[in-house]
This record gives C-alpha cells, structure tokens and sequence, in this order.
C-alpha cells in the first residue's frame, strides 16, 4: 500500500522517467513540426503551406490531399501514400521516404534534396523541376514519371524536356 507521504515522490519519478522523443499528436491534433502521425488518415486533406519538418508520417495515407509548399524536410514517411496527391513545391530534403507510393502525385518543383526513395513509386507523377540532388533511388519506380527539368541525383545533369521514365 503506497502512503499519501510516498504520493508526490512517485509522481516526480514518473514525471522525469519518461523518455524524451519527438512531439506526440494524435490524428486529430493540428500539424506540427516532429509530430507522431504514424497510421494516420488525411485522405482529400488541404494541407498546403503546412510545416511537418521532422515528422514521423510512416503508414499514413494522403490520398488526394493538397500539400502544395509543404515543409516534410526529414520526415520519416516509409510506406506512406501520397497517391493523386498535389504536392507542388513540397520540401522533402533529407527524408526517409523508401517505399512511398507517389502514384499520380504533382510534385511539381519538389525538393528531394538527400532524400531516401529506395523502392518509392513515382508512376505517372509529375517530377518537372523537382530537385532529386544526392537522393538515394535503388528500386525506385519512375514508371511514366514526367522529370522534365528535374535536377537528377548526380546534382549535375537537368532532364530534358520530354523525359518520361527515365532522365533523358
């Protein structure tokens, strides 16, 4: 049996046993940088200008949702889903996003900067201008991917106009 005198001791020990980490939110919570969305679901969202630096977005789903000068730099997104989604200008530099699904997505002037997209799929999105400098892309699928004036991993070479698939 704990005494009343025992109370406020435990309660401090809790307090400072906790393990310090990035920020919790739940699915509901408004967004924030370092945010814990894990598995959560912001289907046909407008979530343009949004700043989500350091975020965990593993498993979650963004189908058709505007994300258009979104700040995701260093975000962890493995598995996420940004299918037919608008992501115009979003700043992806330096995240984990191997095996993403990008299907359809606009990603219009991105910035992939140092970003992982091992096994990500890009099928059919539209990659013009986007920055894939230093980007890790084993296993990724550019499938019917438009990178016209995209920067192309080596930092170096720009995609000519008409690459669809692969940088020409």
């Amino acid at each position: 049996m704990l005494s009343l005198r025992a109370a406020p001791a435990l309660s401090l020990l809790l307090l400072f046993a906790v393990p310090a980490g990035p920020a919790l939110a739940g699915c509901t919570d408004p967004p924030a940088p370092g945010v814990n969305w894990q598995r959560c679901n912001f289907d046909g969202l407008d979530l343009s200008e949004v700043d989500l630096a350091g975020a965990r977005l593993r498993d979650g789903s963004y189908f058709r949702s505007t994300l258009d000068g979104a700040d995701l730099s260093g975000i962890e997104g493995y598995r996420t889903k940004f299918i037919n989604a608008s992501l115009v200008g979003a700043d992806f530099s330096g995240a984990d996003l191997e095996r993403v699904d990008f299907t359809k997505a606009d990603l219009t002037g991105a910035d992939f900067t140092g970003a992982d997209l091992r096994n990500a799929r890009l099928t059919r999105a539209n990659l013009q201008g986007a920055d894939l400098s230093k980007a890790q892309t084993d296993g990724a699928d550019f499938f019917r991917a438009d990178l016209s004036g995209a920067t192309w991993i080596d930092g170096v070479r720009v995609c000519k106009e008409g690459s669809v698939g692969r940088c020409n």
